[in-house]
């Protein structure tokens, strides 16, 4: 009897969701441009302006729609309270050590966002420091950065409006917790480098009223504000009126004597550095690094000498010590030479360098002292991800945090001295960890290239082709993607299911060479390493056609746009997230112009053609039958722009010649992603897999 009711629910999840949906007609313009010859229509143009009252209807059709469609999914509760239970456990971030003080975050389980908390000494009493569970009554104002001065006399701290990129900054004193007068306003993609009794920082001018959300960022400044006076009185340090991409990054040395300003342009690797002799009244601004041709990221110093980690005529990185009085690169010390395994990050701590790289995707960590010898492997406790070591140069220990697919977030507490690691602090998740297990693999793409594919999936799970798997990958702008735990694909893994995730190129599991082996019009090579992978699972038994379901966001989700229109057969289920789908337009919005390194762009007359051929929203064609997509934005998204989602899902269901649902989730208040909202992303996650299960007719054992 109940195997007979498993299948008539499971026949009616079928047929509703092969039920033809009546999706929102919007009207269509009649905008056609004309690319070096080549005319390209836009009817959906009108949906690029966001705040108007014919794209708000839209967008509240459409999020009504996909409302009714998931709220019949009669499983959808049970998903969301198992994802709850899962969320409800305590979870820390490392310590990190300011002066006497020690700060760390916490989250009690269900907390929308982490609580910072600070202690005198490891041992003391951990007491709030800043809860962004009040900054709004709504959960729509979040945490997104926080900085100490040298003496621990004050913290600065930015906020996140709705998810927005754009910044408000506020200043505290640390000992008494008191929120001081300052505000600044209009800050963006800038962290917050202390000197003395203020800090540099980058802002923008503010852009016209009702512009904040698609304002093109250019001219970005970098300023010094005094702590207690109004944001009116910062001075200006940097400028430059002649490339209005250029943006600045700043750091300030920990004996405070040295100012360095990282120049960058976009998303290219590429940046200039800068430094000034905070020493000296008169100090002047001199160019450390002054052609961009390679990437450099300051150390540290060592006296009045630059450690610095770069690229330059070393794909995977080297560290190199530069004398400022005499940059030019002949006269470079190398440290540490490039390895066959690109290095990762650098930390400089009781005067020797704990430097991290990647071997196949996984952490690898080393000891040097500062004259480059090595001595020692740092043990880590398995395959997986360690972050963190941060501390200053005479800290005798530091904290790091070890992940895997099946390992949640572990602190270790590691001493320099002894290259020995102790268990600080572990968190108790709601699932059993052994029960699963993850496997690297290696599988050829369509040119023979060899790439890396993490799968991950119950102990003695059948190879019978019919396991629900989600396949997941980026590819791009250097970005690797390592072995991480998280509780939203426990579900999936609970129910039989497989998660994979390809380390295709674009990324930087292998250095700047698989970067560039799919920037620009080597893209093709990012997408044939996905499809490959899909196929590699298929062919291996994990999974089916029937039973896939593909997922990547931002760049990622660009991809997906990629893969759906050029094998709308390869998987079941499709999960394009905040995705770049109009390739043609992207750098004319927002921060857009600054994936023109990676991506190219149509203002050129080569770049079109190939941007053109691969753009998602171009190459939608009637009559295909797509597979079960659900397109997700926000509203509030102000790296790629919604548009981008709005006018591609408007394009999609009108194309789509299949019985495969194609709806879009507008989340509201948020920015590039349910961010560190654990409601919203419990939310997220709860439509994701409520969708996937119910388009594969499978129900999940709750």
């Amino acid at each position: 009897m109940k195997k007979l009711l498993i299948l008539i629910l499971t026949l009616n999840m079928f047929a509703l969701a092969q039920t033809k949906l009546n999706y929102p007609k919007p009207h269509k313009g009649n905008v056609v441009d004309n690319y070096f010859g080549t005319k390209v229509a836009d009817p959906y143009r009108w949906m690029e302006d966001v705040n108007s009252p014919e794209t708000k209807k839209w967008v509240e059709e459409e999020n009504k729609l996909t409302e009714e469609y998931l709220s019949k999914i009669p499983f959808r509760n049970k998903i969301k309270k198992r994802l709850t239970e899962l969320f409800n456990y305590e979870r820390f971030s490392a310590p990190a050590k300011h002066g006497d003080y020690y700060f760390f975050s916490k989250n009690d389980g269900l907390q929308n966002y982490s609580v910072v908390y600070y202690q005198k000494g490891i041992k003391g009493t951990p007491e709030v420091f800043l809860d962004p569970n009040k900054f709004s009554k709504d959960a729509s104002v979040s945490l997104a950065g926080l900085s100490f001065s040298h003496d621990t006399k004050y913290a600065s701290y930015s906020i996140s409006k709705g998810g927005s990129d754009w910044r408000d900054v506020f200043v505290m004193e640390v000992a008494t917790r008191k929120k001081l007068s300052d505000h600044l306003t209009w800050v963006k993609f800038s962290g917050m480098a202390w000197y003395k009794d203020g800090f540099f920082y980058s802002r923008y001018d503010a852009p016209k009223k009702g512009e904040a959300l698609k304002a093109q960022n250019e001219y970005q400044k970098l300023y010094y504000h005094k702590v207690g006076t109004p944001q009116s009185e910062d001075k200006l340090v940097m400028q430059d009126k002649k490339n209005p991409r250029r943006g600045f990054d700043a750091s300030v040395t920990e004996d405070e004597k040295y100012l360095i300003i990282s120049g960058w342009e976009g998303s290219s690797d590429y940046n200039l550095l800068y430094y000034k002799d905070l020493s000296k009244d008169n100090g002047k601004i001199k160019p450390l690094i002054n052609k961009l041709e390679a990437q450099y990221s300051f150390i540290d110093n060592i006296g009045d000498k630059f450690l610095v980690e770069t690229n330059f005529k070393a794909p995977n990185y080297k560290i190199v010590l530069i004398d400022p009085t005499h940059p030019e690169k002949k006269n470079w010390k190398t440290i540490i030479n490039e390895t066959e395994n690109p290095i990762r990050s650098v930390s400089f701590v009781d005067n020797k360098l704990i430097v991290s790289y990647l071997k196949d995707a996984n952490t690898k960590v080393y000891l040097f002292n500062t004259d480059g010898k090595k001595i020692a492997e740092v043990k880590l406790p398995g395959i997986g991800t360690a972050s963190g070591f941060s501390g200053q140069k005479n800290d005798k220990e530091v904290f790091y945090t070890f992940t895997s697919f099946t390992y949640p977030p572990t602190i270790y507490k590691y001493n320099v001295e002894k290259n020995s690691s102790e268990l600080f602090r572990k968190s108790n998740v709601k699932f059993n960890p052994e029960d699963y297990e993850t496997k690297q693999v290696f599988y050829k793409s369509k040119d023979g290239t060899r790439v890396p594919l993490f799968i991950t999936y119950k102990k003695g799970l059948k190879l019978d082709g019919n396991n629900p798997t989600l396949l997941y990958a980026y590819g791009g702008f250097n970005i690797s993607l390592t072995p991480r735990f998280s509780v939203t694909r426990i579900p999936l893994l609970e129910n039989g299911g497989v998660y994979a995730m390809a380390n295709i190129r674009g990324g930087g599991e292998y250095g700047e060479k698989w970067h560039k082996a799919a920037m620009k019009e080597k893209r093709q090579n990012a997408y044939d390493d996905f499809i490959a992978a899909g196929e590699y699972l298929i062919k291996k038994g994990y999974t089916s056609h029937e039973k896939l379901a593909i997922m990547g966001g931002s760049n990622g989700g660009l991809l997906m746009g990629v893969i759906i229109n050029q094998r709308p057969d390869l998987a079941k289920v499709a999960f394009p997230m905040v995705g770049v789908m109009d390739l043609l337009r992207f750098q004319k919005f927002t921060i857009g112009w600054a994936w023109v390194p990676e991506y190219g762009s149509s203002d050129n007359k080569k770049e079109f053609k190939y941007l053109y051929k691969i753009s998602p929203l171009h190459n939608l064609k009637k009559g295909v039958k797509y597979p079960a997509i659900m397109v997700t934005t926000a509203d509030h998204d102000d790296r790629v722009f919604p548009a981008h989602s709005f006018k591609y899902a408007a394009t999609l269901q009108e194309d789509n010649a299949g019985p495969n649902p194609t709806l879009i989730r507008i989340e509201t208040k948020v920015g590039h992603g349910a961010g560190t909202n654990v409601k919203k992303t419990i939310s997220l996650y709860t439509d994701i897999y409520s969708f996937m299960f119910y388009n594969m007719g499978i129900t999940p054992k709750y």
